[in-house]
């Protein structure tokens, strides 16, 4: 009986420990995602020079295991995607709270960002992204 005893609270305090880490580690990669959409959000302003609260970010369009995230803000002051939107495609490591903007385009307002829609694209990012 002793016995059965132990090994049962060993796979017990092992499926715990198991379950501790798995824990640990998922508060710990959303500490830094949320970190990055951060710096993400800081960076479109200082780009634009526009401190527009309401913005949006993506992290999905270049895939979900790439950190590389899409924010996008209004180009001139109104309610979110009333205006002519610009969507900056940021990636890289945080230096010194900032990263590198890899390109860019433009979305017309009233838009669900079809790929067709967008225009102005710049930079090395937006391959692909954006129509021909």
């Amino acid at each position: 009986m002793g016995r059965v005893r132990l090994i049962e609270t060993t796979v017990l305090l092992l499926g715990a420990l198991l379950l501790a880490i798995a824990v640990t580690n998922d508060l710990a990669r959303e500490v830094k995602i949320n970190k990055r959409l951060i710096v993400d959000t800081r960076m479109w302003r200082s780009y634009t020079g526009h401190d527009y609260a309401n913005l949006t970010t993506e992290q999905t369009i270049f895939g979900e295991t790439v950190a590389r995230d899409v924010v996008c803000g209004n180009t001139s002051p109104g309610a979110p995607e009333t205006r002519t939107q610009l969507c900056l495609a940021i990636g890289g490591p945080v230096v010194h709270g900032r990263r590198r903007i890899l390109g860019g385009w433009y979305v017309p307002p009233y838009d669900e960002d079809e790929r067709v829609d967008r225009y102005g694209c710049f930079g090395a990012a937006t391959e692909g992204l954006c129509a021909r």
